[in-house]
């Protein structure tokens, strides 16, 4: 993340965010504090990088997700250049599966 955006409120909400203890718990909070919109764009950039680190191509992921190929490309550069902590996630999540 931009250290730029580190402080004091920012630090508070994912110390909220760790204190959650079920899948429930997340639902409830995300629905008070967030839109359906900004879910479903987060979810929908999740499911992107899934698809992504498989190898589907931008056709594919635009069919299955619905993201345009912006998003798409977010999300392959997010996962290409980024922090590692969505691609380490991601890789994760493949193990399991």
């Amino acid at each position: 993340m931009d250290r730029k955006m580190q402080n004091a409120t920012m630090d508070a909400l994912f110390d909220t965010i760790l204190k959650l203890k079920s899948r429930e718990e997340c639902y409830d909070f995300f629905d008070d504090l967030c839109t359906v919109k900004e879910l479903q764009a987060m979810s929908q950039r999740l499911e992107v990088a899934k698809m992504l680190s498989l190898n589907k191509t931008y056709t594919q992921i635009s069919e299955k997700t619905g993201a345009s190929t912006v998003t798409i490309s977010r999300v392959n550069r997010i996962l290409n250049y980024g922090n590692d902590s969505l691609k380490a996630i991601i890789d994760e999540a493949n193990k399991e599966s």
